[in-house]
C-alpha cells in the first residue's frame, strides 16, 4: 500500500455539517427562549399597550419555536420513539400556533395600521404646532420690538427727535445698514431727503413724487420690496463688487401737518404720505422675512400716530400761549379800563360837584328873582334863565345817569307812588315850553290804569319827559298827545323786540305810553340810530335843533331796567312820528297815598318859616351866600359858618336845622361832632346834607355819620320850601340819588 502525504480532516463532512445545524439549533432555542422574557417584560412595563392578548400569543409561538428546534437537538443521533412522539408534539403545536397567531394578525393589521395613521397625523399636528409656536415666538419678538420702538418713539413729543429716534431703533433692532426719510416738500411735487440713519447722504435732497415706484408704495399700505437702483434707495456710495442689499419702502401717514415744516414742509402736503426707505447690509445672504416687514409697518403707523400726536400737542401748547398773552392782554385792557373808569368816575364826581354848586347859585338866584316885583320884560328874562338852567341841569343828570348805567351801578329806586299825578306833572312842566311854540298837548290816561304803582318814580318821569320833550323840540305845528293805558297781554309781544318776554301777574301790570306828534318825522333806516349815544336822526329838523343826543339812549336803558321795550314809528320825513314805551310796574296793597316826597303839595302852597334858626355850614362863600338867601326869603332866621370848628362854636339848642355842604373835607365829621355835643336827640338839630354828588356812597355815607336828610343840589325856592316843610313833618328826609 502506497503512502499517502495528504491530510485526512478530522470530522467528516456530514459530521461537520450535523454538527452545525446543531450548534445553530441551539442558538436559535436559546434566542427564542429570551425573546417572550423582552416580550414579558414589554407588557408589564406598558399600562397602555392595547393588545397584551396578541402579545401573549405570539409568546407562545416563539417559546413553541423554540422548544423544537431544542428537542431537535436529540434527533441528529439515534434517539427513541419518545424524542420522536415529544418532536412530533412541538410541531403540532407550533403549527397551530402559528396559524392562529397569522390569522389573528389579519385582523389587527387594519389596527395597526390606523394606529400608524394617526400617529402620522399627530406627527404633522405635532410639526404645525411647532411652526405655529415659531411664530408666536416670532411675534412675540417682534411684538417686544414694537413696544421698544414704541417707547422710544414716544417717550418724546418733540417731532424730529421722534423720526430720528425712528430710524436710529430701526437701524438698531433690523442690523439695517441704511435708513432714511422722505418728507413731501411745500409744493407736493417732491419728495425731499429729510433724515438719514447714517448722515452720508445730504438732506435736501429731492426726487419727483409722480415716480411709479412711489406711487406703487403710495397706494398700498403694506411694506414693499424695492429695487436698489430706485432714485429712493441710492442711500449708499457705491461699493464697487459688493452687491447692494435688500431695500425695503413704507408709506408714513402724516395725519396732521399743520405747522409742521423742515425746510420746505407743507402745512398740509396733497398726498399726505412720507416715504420711509430700509436697507439690508450689501454683499448679504440675508433677506428680508415676513416678521420683520410687518415690524416696519407697525413702525410706520406708530411713527404716524406720535406724528399726530406731536402736532396735537404742539398746537395746544400754541394755544396755550396765545391763550396766556389773550389773557395777559385782556387783564391789561382790564386794569386800563378800570383805570379809566376811576378816572372819569373821579372825574364826573368832581365835575358834577363843581358844576352843581354854580347850577346852585344860578337857579337859586333865578328863582329868588321870580317872586320879586318885575317887569313882564324882566320876568321872560329869569324864566328863560331858569329853563335854559334846568336844560342844562337835566344834561348833567343825563351824563351822570349813562355813566352809571354804563358800569352797572345805577339800581332803580322802588317806591309807592301816584301813577296819575306823575303825568299831569310831566304835563304841567312840558306845557310852559310848548306854548312857547304853540303847540297844544293833550293827556289821555285810561279810566282802568291804576292810581298807584310801585317803581322808580323818578326814572318814569324821566322817561316820560324825555320823550314828550323830543316831541316838543322836533315838532313845529300841529300837536302833540300823551296816552297811557295797561297794555293788554296779546300787545305785549312785539316782533321788534325779540327778547322780549312779558310774563303777566296778579302783583304787577305793564304800563303802555304812547306819545304822537305831527312833527318832521323820521326815516324809517334811522329809527334805531336814535337809541345810540350822541346820535340823530339825519334829518333837517334834527340838523336844527339842539340837544345832547342823550335822551333816547337813557331812556332804552330805564325801559329795559324796568323790564320794558321802548320803540318809534314814523312812516317817513312830514309825517310826524309816535314814541311808544311799555314798562312793568309793581300793585302796591296799601294805595291810599303816596309815599314819594317830591310830589308837589298843595298844602305846600307859599308856605314861609318865621322864626325857624338853621345853622348853614359851607366853605364856598357863593354857595353859602345863596342857601342863605332861600332860607332868609322863607322867613327862616339864619347863621353862617365857613368851618367845622366855627359851626361847632356858633351852634346851639336853638337852632333847629344845620344845612352843610357834604363836598367840605370836614362835613361827615362835623356831623360826628355835632351828634357827641347834642347828646340828647330832641336838643341835637336836625342836620341835612347839601351835596352835588348824586352817587350812592355820598348817601350811605350821609346816613352812617347821623344825618337826617340828604338834599341834591341845586336847589330852587320851591324846593328849598318842600324840603323844610317835610324834614319839620317826618324829621328825616333823603331824595333818591
Amino acid at each position: 500500500m502506497e503512502s499517502c502525504n495528504c491530510i485526512e480532516p478530522q470530522w467528516p463532512a456530514e459530521e461537520l455539517l450535523m454538527k452545525y445545524q446543531y450548534i445553530s439549533d441551539f442558538f436559535i432555542a436559546l434566542a427564542y427562549f429570551s425573546i417572550p422574557l423582552e416580550l414579558i417584560y414589554f407588557v408589564k412595563k406598558s399600562a397602555v399597550f392595547p393588545y397584551r392578548w396578541v402579545l401573549v400569543q405570539f409568546g407562545a409561538f416563539i417559546v413553541l419555536c423554540g422548544a423544537t428546534h431544542l428537542i431537535n437537538l436529540w434527533t441528529f443521533n439515534m434517539h427513541s420513539r419518545t424524542v420522536a412522539v415529544v418532536m412530533t408534539t412541538a410541531k403540532v403545536l407550533t403549527a397551530a400556533v402559528s396559524c392562529a397567531t397569522a390569522l389573528m394578525l389579519v385582523h389587527i393589521i387594519p389596527d395597526l395600521l390606523s394606529v400608524k395613521t394617526r400617529e402620522l397625523f399627530l406627527k404633522n399636528k405635532a410639526a404645525e404646532l411647532d411652526r405655529e409656536m415659531g411664530l408666536i415666538r416670532t411675534q412675540e419678538e417682534t411684538g417686544r420690538h414694537v413696544r421698544m420702538l414704541t417707547h422710544e418713539i414716544r417717550s418724546t413729543l418733540d417731532r424730529h427727535t421722534i423720526l430720528k429716534t425712528t430710524l436710529v431703533e430701526l437701524g438698531r433692532t433690523l442690523a439695517l445698514e441704511e435708513c432714511a426719510l422722505w418728507m413731501p416738500t411745500r409744493t407736493g411735487l417732491e419728495l425731499q431727503l429729510s433724515y438719514t440713519l447714517r448722515q452720508q447722504n445730504p438732506v435736501g435732497y429731492t426726487v419727483p413724487i409722480q415716480l411709479p415706484v412711489i406711487n406703487q408704495v403710495f397706494s398700498s399700505n403694506r411694506a414693499m420690496k424695492i429695487s436698489p437702483n430706485s432714485p429712493v434707495a441710492r442711500l449708499r456710495p457705491l461699493s464697487g463688487k459688493y452687491m447692494p442689499g435688500e431695500v425695503v419702502a413704507v408709506r408714513v401717514p402724516l395725519l396732521h401737518l399743520s405747522n409742521f415744516q423742515i425746510n420746505d414742509w407743507p402745512e398740509l402736503s396733497t398726498r399726505r404720505y412720507a416715504l420711509m426707505v430700509l436697507m439690508l447690509p450689501s454683499d448679504s445672504a440675508r433677506q428680508w422675512h415676513v416678521h420683520e416687514l410687518e415690524l416696519v409697518e407697525v413702525v410706520a403707523d406708530q411713527v404716524a400716530v406720535a406724528l399726530s400726536h406731536a402736532a396735537i400737542l404742539e398746537e395746544s401748547m400754541r394755544a396755550r400761549d396765545l391763550l396766556m398773552e389773550q389773557n395777559v392782554a385782556l387783564d391789561h385792557a382790564r386794569r386800563e379800563a378800570e383805570t379809566a373808569i376811576r378816572a372819569r368816575n373821579d372825574f364826573l364826581a368832581v365835575m358834577n360837584h363843581e358844576m352843581r354848586t354854580p347850577m346852585h347859585a344860578v337857579i337859586a338866584l333865578s328863582s329868588l328873582l321870580q317872586e320879586t316885583e318885575l317887569t313882564p320884560e324882566q320876568r321872560l328874562m329869569i324864566e328863560t334863565i331858569l329853563r335854559s338852567s334846568n336844560l342844562l341841569a337835566t344834561l348833567i343828570n343825563d351824563v351822570l345817569d349813562l355813566s352809571r348805567l354804563e358800569d352797572g351801578s345805577l339800581q332803580l329806586d322802588l317806591g309807592s307812588f301816584n301813577l296819575h299825578a306823575v303825568f299831569r306833572e310831566v304835563l304841567n312842566l312840558i306845557k310852559p315850553i310848548a306854548s312857547v311854540k304853540k303847540l297844544p298837548v293833550t293827556l289821555n290816561v285810561a279810566p282802568d290804569l291804576p292810581e298807584y304803582a310801585i317803581g322808580d318814580e323818578k326814572r318814569l318821569m324821566q322817561t316820560i319827559l324825555n320823550v314828550v320833550g323830543n316831541a316838543v323840540k322836533f315838532s313845529k305845528e300841529g300837536s302833540i298827545s300823551i296816552t297811557a293805558f295797561v297794555a293788554k297781554s296779546e300787545s305785549l309781544r312785539d316782533s321788534r323786540a325779540p327778547d322780549f318776554f312779558p310774563v303777566p301777574s296778579d302783583n304787577h301790570f305793564y304800563l303802555r305810553v304812547q306819545v304822537k306828534d305831527a312833527g318832521q318825522g323820521i326815516n324809517p333806516p334811522d329809527i334805531p340810530k336814535l337809541f345810540t349815544k350822541f346820535a340823530h336822526a339825519q334829518t333837517l329838523a334834527t340838523k336844527n335843533s339842539s340837544g345832547s343826543g342823550l335822551g333816547l339812549a337813557i331812556c332804552k336803558r330805564f325801559v329795559n331796567l324796568m323790564e320794558g321795550h321802548i320803540w318809534i314809528e314814523s312812516e317817513g320825513l312830514g309825517k310826524g312820528c309816535m314814541a311808544i314805551f311799555i314798562v312793568k310796574l309793581g300793585i302796591p296793597e296799601n294805595t291810599s297815598e303816596s309815599k314819594n316826597p317830591f310830589l308837589p303839595k298843595a298844602n305846600h302852597g307859599q308856605t314861609t318859616f318865621p322864626g325857624l334858626k338853621v345853622l348853614v355850614l359851607d366853605d364856598n362863600g357863593v354857595s353859602r351866600m345863596v342857601t342863605k338867601e332861600l332860607l332868609v326869603h322863607l322867613g327862616c332866621d339864619v347863621t353862617t359858618a365857613s368851618s367845622r370848628d366855627e359851626c361847632l362854636l356858633v351852634v346851639s339848642q336853638d337852632h333847629k336845622v344845620v344845612c352843610m355842604d357834604a363836598g367840605m373835607p370836614d362835613s361827615f365829621e362835623a356831623a360826628v361832632r355835632l351828634h357827641e355835643k347834642f347828646t340828647k336827640r330832641h336838643e341835637r338839630p336836625l342836620i341835612v346834607a347839601l351835596t352835588g354828588n348824586t352817587d350812592k356812597v355820598t348817601k350811605e355815607n350821609c346816613m352812617r355819620v347821623g344825618m337826617d336828610g340828604v338834599i341834591l343840589k341845586p336847589v330852587s325856592v320851591d324846593k328849598m320850601r318842600s324840603v323844610l316843610s317835610e324834614l319839620l313833618e317826618h324829621r328825616v328826609l333823603f331824595e333818591a340819588m
